[in-house]
């Protein structure tokens, strides 16, 4: 489908799940529905799997919104227990939208005990107690994290899945990648079908210097690999440092999330010379998340005047991060956009477009992850190569088969798309009309909570 096409099936109301491959425009789509449901008034929370996902759209941890926390398993009692908590039922109650964004990292049960929550609260035994919910997320890149070598079972194993009706909205356009050998090649990972021409071509980036005079980012599998790397090339230029602390406001706690999902640091220290990244989109100043950079001097506010890959110089000022429920803000940091650069992990550049990157699979440790490091460059001209293993260019055979099934499910529920122009309007007034209507006043919720508890 086309980004036109499956927005049109998600105003319609239906259960969906979005997706297609790395830099096919997920995040993208799901931002532009959010910004019509706010249009429209439709009371929508908005979560990821992870707290990097979830500050991509202002966003919350699903674990958090939904109050099922970092536990292994939800039982009987959690739940009674979850429905006294006054702020669940504020984040639960008015919701009539639910997006759950890098689905891929989200284990089944957990799925399902989302379900489960949000029925508790609503009173209505419907897939989530009737919200409609929208799931987003690629299951060639990055899967649970599991424990003692168990088999993460990915939400198409949840109860909950089979009951929701989803319409399977398969994105086809390409986006980030401008480079047909590169697409050839990601292609080939996603079927497990790479040949002696495939490593022919990654061998021809092996060791290679990328164009510009911008040092690539180094995608390693490992934190420590990454911070030694940063710290030693930062400690090398000997020239004045300038420091940039985070400000913060809002709940505490709330505050910490957001400082674990932000990828730019509470203490960001730079000198002229330094190879940085921006961290957040900001297309009107000509930056997005992953553009590529070099500080090439300060103004007299001390502001770091950054030199991109393509020439553009960029005055880097401070930005924010929030958590917003319903229209207002919880909690808030800002800093300034950047982070250094020289090193990143795999897992943090996980949604992201580099301009350039130097990739180390040499210790990949999970399938996928070797998709997901060489679909963050935008050409082949970008990528530096300097180590694989032999699960580096694995995906997951059962991941493969599950593809094949959501791409001919999509294909039939395209034809949700296809109403003439007056039918679809209708389509969409017609659900926002239900959305805000209210399935109880506060007398008749305060009443549900007593009988249940």
């Amino acid at each position: 489908m086309t980004q036109d096409e499956a927005l049109n099936i998600l105003k319609q109301g239906h259960n969906a799940y979005i997706t297609g491959p790395a830099g096919s425009g997920k995040t993208y789509l799901l931002n532009q529905y959010i910004e019509y449901l706010a249009d429209k008034k439709v009371d929508t929370a908005v979560t990821a799997s992870t707290g990097i996902a979830a500050t991509h759209m202002n966003g919350v941890t699903i674990h958090s919104w939904s109050g099922m926390g970092i536990k292994e398993k939800i039982t009987k009692h959690d739940i009674k227990d979850l429905l006294k908590r006054n702020y669940l039922r504020d984040n639960i109650m008015p919701a009539k939208v639910l997006i759950i964004d890098e689905i891929s990292m989200l284990h089944a049960w957990q799925l399902d005990a989302v379900d489960r929550i949000c029925r508790a609260f609503k009173k209505i035994e419907q897939p989530f107690g009737g919200i409609q919910v929208i799931l987003s997320g690629d299951f060639f890149q990055l899967p649970p994290v599991v424990k003692n070598g168990e088999t993460p079972q990915f939400v198409t194993e949840s109860a909950v899945w089979q009951q929701m009706d989803l319409r399977v909205c398969y994105l086809e356009e390409q986006h980030r990648h401008v480079d047909a050998t590169l697409s050839g090649v990601l292609n080939q990972l996603r079927r497990n079908a790479t040949n002696a021409e495939t490593d022919k071509v990654l061998a021809a980036r092996e060791y290679q210097e990328v164009a510009g005079d911008i040092e690539p980012t180094k995608l390693y599998t490992h934190n420590a690999d990454v911070d030694a790397i940063n710290n030693m090339e930062l400690d090398k230029i000997r020239s004045k440092k300038f420091v940039y602390h985070m400000h913060e406001k809002g709940h505490d706690k709330l505050v910490v999330m957001l400082k674990k999902g932000c990828l730019a640091p509470e203490k960001l220290e730079l000198k002229r010379g330094a190879v940085v990244m921006f961290v957040r989109n900001n297309f009107k100043k000509g930056y997005v998340n992953g553009t590529l950079g070099k500080v090439v001097r300060f103004d007299r506010q001390n502001r770091p005047i950054v030199k991109t890959r393509s020439g553009k110089r960029i005055i880097a000022t401070p930005t924010s991060w929030s958590i917003e429920e319903y229209g207002n803000k919880k909690a808030e940091i800002s800093q300034i956009p950047l982070r250094l650069a020289w090193a990143i992990t795999v897992h943090k550049s996980q949604g992201m477009s580099l301009d350039a990157a130097e990739v180390d699979l040499s210790k990949t440790f999970v399938e996928g992850m070797g998709y997901v490091a060489l679909s963050r460059v935008r050409s082949l001209e970008g990528l530096r190569l300097m180590g694989l293993n032999e699960l580096a260019l694995r995906v997951d055979p059962a991941v493969i088969e599950l593809d094949k099934a959501l791409m001919a499910q999509s294909e039939q529920d395209k034809h949700l798309a296809g109403a003439s122009g007056e039918e679809q309007q209708r389509l969409h007034q017609d659900f926002v009309k239900r959305s805000r209507s209210r399935l109880y006043d506060d007398e008749e919720i305060i009443e549900i909570a007593d009988m249940v508890l």
